[in-house]
C-alpha cells in the first residue's frame, strides 16, 4: 500500500515558536455551541501553528489546506474546518487543517504572521508530497471568512519573502495550485471592508499604503491560481462586494475563476448551517469545479451524495 501521512497527525509548521511570539501565549479552545451534539469550537492563543491531517480512505493524490475563519481573532475549528475535511474525504481529497497565528495576539510583524504560516503550510505539504503519495501540482488552499483574505493573500503573495525557508524547502514554491474562498473577507480598503478583520490584522489606524498593500484584489496577476468563490447576497457581516472584487480582478487578469453568490445564506454557514437555504448547494458546485480542473482524477461522484 502506498504510504500516506498519518490520519490526524499534527504537523508543526515551525521547529520552535516563531520569533516574536509572546512568551505567555497558550492555546485555548472555547465551546460556543448551544446544541449538545453539534460542536462549534473556537481556538485562540496559537503560539505553535500547525497542520492536522485528515486522510480519506482512498486518497487520490489531491490535497487541500483548509484555513478556518474567525475575524483574525479566533479560528473556528468545526464548521469551517473538520466539517469541511470530512465532506471532502469521500472525494479522495487529503485535507490539512491549518491553525495559524492570529495577528491581534501580540506577534511581531502582526500583519505578516498568518501569511507566513500559509506559505509554510503549502511548502510543507509540497516538500513531503512524494513521501505522502500526494501530487505536488494538485495542492489547493481553502479559506473561510477572514481566512478568505488569507487565501487571497496567499494566491497573490505566495512569493513574498516573509521568512527564510529551511534547507529542506529551498526552491519549493508556496504557490497553491488552486484556491477556494468561502464568504471571504478580501479588501482592506474602506469601501466594503470588514472592520473587525482589518483591525485585528493592521490595527485601528492603518495607513492608506497598508490598506492597499493588504488588499489582494489590487495584486492579482496572470500567475494567480484558478479560484472558486462562494458568498451570500444577504451576508450581514462581510459584503459580497469582497467576492465580486476579487472575481473581477481575476477576470481582468485572464485567470479562470468561478463565482457563486446565493440569494440567501447569511454568513458563516459552513455546510450543515446552510441547509435548507440556497447556499446549501455550494459543496456540490465545489465538487464539480474540482472535477473540471482535474483535482478529482478518480472521477468521484458529486459531494452532495456524500453528505
Amino acid at each position: 500500500m502506498a504510504k500516506t501521512v498519518q490520519h490526524e497527525a499534527v504537523l508543526p509548521l515551525w521547529d520552535e515558536r516563531p520569533p516574536g511570539t509572546p512568551a505567555d501565549l497558550t492555546p485555548d479552545i472555547e465551546e460556543r455551541s448551544a446544541t449538545p451534539f453539534r460542536a462549534n469550537r473556537a481556538m485562540t492563543g496559537i503560539a505553535m501553528p500547525g497542520l492536522t491531517a485528515w486522510v480519506p480512505e482512498r486518497p487520490n493524490g489531491t490535497s487541500i489546506v483548509i484555513a478556518p475563519g474567525g475575524s483574525y481573532r479566533r479560528i473556528v475549528l468545526d464548521k469551517e474546518g473538520l466539517e469541511i475535511a470530512k465532506a471532502l474525504a469521500p472525494l479522495g481529497v487529503t485535507c490539512f487543517l491549518l491553525s495559524y497565528r492570529l495577528p491581534d495576539e501580540g506577534h511581531a510583524g502582526r500583519g505578516d504572521a498568518p501569511l507566513a504560516d500559509a506559505q509554510r503550510a503549502i511548502r510543507l505539504v509540497r516538500a513531503h508530497a512524494s513521501e505522502w503519495n500526494l501530487n505536488p501540482q494538485q495542492i489547493g488552499f481553502m479559506g473561510f471568512s477572514a481566512a478568505g483574505h488569507l487565501a487571497a493573500s496567499l494566491a497573490t503573495g505566495y512569493d513574498k519573502n516573509l521568512y527564510t525557508p529551511r534547507e529542506d524547502e529551498q526552491g519549493i514554491s508556496a504557490r497553491p495550485d488552486f484556491v477556494m474562498l468561502v464568504y471571504p473577507v478580501v479588501t482592506m480598503q474602506d469601501a466594503g471592508v470588514h472592520a473587525g478583520s482589518r483591525d485585528a490584522l493592521l490595527g485601528k489606524t492603518p495607513t492608506p499604503e497598508q490598506k492597499y498593500a493588504r488588499s489582494p484584489e489590487e495584486h492579482v496577476d496572470t500567475s494567480t491560481p484558478e479560484t472558486f468563490i462562494v458568498h451570500a447576497d444577504d451576508d450581514p457581516s462581510v459584503s459580497p462586494a469582497n467576492a465580486v472584487a476579487f472575481y473581477s480582478a481575476l477576470q481582468q487578469a485572464g485567470v479562470k475563476a468561478e463565482l457563486h453568490v446565493f440569494r440567501d445564506g447569511g454568513h458563516g454557514f459552513g455546510i450543515a448551517g446552510a441547509a435548507p437555504l440556497p447556499a446549501a448547494g455550494w459543496p456540490d458546485l465545489l465538487a464539480g469545479w474540482l472535477d473540471r480542473i482535474g483535482a478529482l482524477p478518480d472521477g468521484h461522484s458529486l459531494l452532495e451524495k456524500t453528505l
